[in-house]
């Protein structure tokens, strides 16, 4: 047990530890200081922005940046969507899969340019070496880096800045943060035993009967995996994700992968004390998140080390820890670690099955994909945080008589609109409304654990693609047949064709309404005249106001979302609690 919670510990240490010297470089790229790959890059950008028509000193508004964002996600989803579609006519087709169901195609294209990754498909069996290079690992790094942008423009906006141009922003988020990370990253993956080959599959004879041939997958995973935890994309390469041993073969890779995933997004928070010139604020606000993730991982870890009583109770045998749907190389504690930051901060890859584990990880789970904040998403999660700190400061201002102001800039109606319609209303509707449409056609459901645990099967598909996550509590019939078992005379599934169209509602909603909303927040604050501070100003750089915004982000998120959570996880470990089977 002790090694598990050290195991834990240090991996949390090294992520604090790196957050201030990766959240220096990010302020130095995004506020245009010298870093050391300017003198190759600068010249290759220049001739880039000459060409696409690219001004770089012209700023742009909001609704121009949003705009922005909007339309180069659009002319990339069509690309993208071409290229899985025509995946019989491409190279690197190896085993020749046909095409997927349009609907598959349709799905996974707004999952991956959303940065969400959801897949309801098996990556070795579905797809093709160029749909998975090309028309997946190129939106893993676009994805990452707009979502990256608005992160930056909502900072800029929060200090007072202009908020900047999209497309120096979406470029410098790529050549300057997520390629030569990947560059770096895939070497090591290499070296650590991840595959990265175009060959096709290994034919081996099994052990069982040498005369019976098995096909053992591989490809390009390499580097395919590292820009999917460091993007926080969480795509896999193979139907079983990060648990697949040539993903994640070892606990060094595990460690790699854990660290990536959490870089980014505790980073931006340093970054922004840097263009607030407030260091001490950036910690306290620090705080707040990594403390709800540490909480979720004490009570996600717990549950699983201590294992299911039920199975003593009706078999006898003692089942702690709960190793079900794990892979015995990462254990109770990696397992328990991996599942609440691949949830907290949106990336989604899995190196065990979230279906498997105990109610406990199932609440923190769905928790974090409903706060949004416990890090959150690729540069977005680091704006929500910002938001519910408007929202506390607002709040505050009208308990103690004074006028909410942040950094100077006073919250007024249109920042309070805003902010309470990104987090009360869009996430909530994204999720609930086809939630609810689901669970009232028992058709549509593909519910393989009926109960209070089926229910939380549904509402965490909707989550997963609400707060752009991706990760599957798995067990529902989300998933067409593969394109070769279709061509063999396989019928589609309507309940398949019903998940992949509702989720995309979800995916597009929870993704670009926010993204939106956020920005025009950035622009509003940007725009307004800094007050001198006086002795009745609200600072909101001390402890006592760091406790009010995590109080307002508790209340807030966890009452939107307690009656699915009261039917979900909750009742499910009263139930096994009280014995019930």
């Amino acid at each position: 047990m002790l090694q598990g919670w050290i195991q834990i510990a240090l991996t949390l240490l090294i992520v604090v530890t790196l957050t201030p010297f990766f959240g220096h470089y990010l302020a130095k790229v995004f506020m245009e200081e010298r870093t050391l790959l300017d003198p190759v890059l600068n010249p290759v950008e220049r001739g880039l922005y000459s060409l696409i028509g690219v001004r770089l000193k012209e700023n742009m508004t909001g609704w121009q940046y949003a705009r922005a964002i909007v339309y180069s996600n659009a002319v990339m989803a069509i690309l993208i969507f071409a290229i899985i579609m025509f995946q019989p006519f491409l190279p690197f087709n190896p085993t020749g899969i046909p095409a997927p169901t349009w609907d598959t195609a349709l799905h996974t294209t707004i999952s991956f340019i959303t940065n969400t990754n959801q897949q309801h498909y098996s990556g070795e069996t579905y797809l093709s070496y160029a749909s998975q290079m090309w028309g997946l690992g190129y939106p893993m790094f676009t994805s990452a880096a707009t979502g990256l942008a608005v992160g930056i423009a909502f900072i800029r906006g929060l200090t007072g800045r202009p908020l900047g141009n999209f497309y120096v922003d979406l470029m410098r988020a790529i050549t300057r943060v997520l390629l030569p990370i990947s560059i770096v990253g895939a070497i090591i993956l290499i070296i650590a035993g991840v595959p990265e080959t175009l060959a096709g599959p290994l034919v081996v004879p099994t052990l069982e009967d040498p005369a019976i041939n098995q096909a053992i997958a591989r490809g390009p995973v390499a580097h395919f995996e590292i820009i999917k935890e460091l993007g926080e994309n969480g795509g896999g390469f193979f139907a079983i994700n990060s648990a697949h041993p040539f993903e994640n073969p070892n606990g060094f890779t595990n460690l790699l992968q854990l660290v990536a995933i959490l870089s980014i997004p505790s980073s931006l928070i340093y970054t922004y004390g840097i263009f607030a010139n407030n260091i001490k604020q950036s910690w306290l606000i620090y705080l707040i998140p990594f403390s709800i993730l540490v909480g979720f991982i004490i009570v996600t870890a717990i549950g699983e080390y201590n294992g299911n009583p039920l199975v003593k109770t009706l078999l006898g045998v003692d089942q702690a820890p709960n190793l079900e749907g794990k892979e015995v190389r990462f254990g109770w504690a990696q397992s328990a670690l991996y599942a609440v930051a691949t949830t907290g901060t949106m990336t989604g890859a899995v190196n065990s099955l979230h279906d498997s584990f105990m109610p406990n990880g199932g609440f923190s789970t769905l928790s974090n994909m409903f706060f949004q904040i416990v890090f959150g998403g690729q540069g977005t999660g680091t704006a929500y945080l910002f938001a519910y700190l408007i929202l506390a400061v607002f709040v505050t201002g009208l308990m103690v008589g004074r006028t909410p102001e942040f950094l100077g800039r006073k919250i007024e109606k249109r920042e309070v609109v805003l902010a309470s319609f990104l987090i009360l209303l869009v996430h909530p509707i994204a999720i609930l409304l086809p939630s609810a449409i689901t669970l009232a056609f028992p058709d549509l459901q593909g519910i393989s654990n009926p109960g209070f645990h089926g229910l939380t099967q549904v509402i965490y598909e909707y989550a997963s693609a609400a707060a752009n996550n991706g990760s599957g509590f798995e067990g529902l019939v989300d998933s067409q047949p593969s394109p070769i078992a279709i061509e063999a005379g396989a019928t589609t599934s309507t309940t398949a064709l019903w998940w992949n169209l509702s989720t995309c509602f979800s995916l597009l909603v929870g993704r670009y309404v926010p993204i939106t909303a956020l920005l025009f927040l950035a622009d509003s604050m940007s725009r307004k005249q800094p007050v001198p501070a006086t002795a009745g100003t609200l600072r909101t750089d001390t402890g006592l106001f760091t406790g009010v915004t995590a109080g307002v982000i508790l209340i807030l998120g966890a009452l939107t979302f307690f009656p699915v959570l009261a039917l979900g996880p909750v009742a499910e470990a009263f139930q096994i609690v009280n014995g019930i089977g």
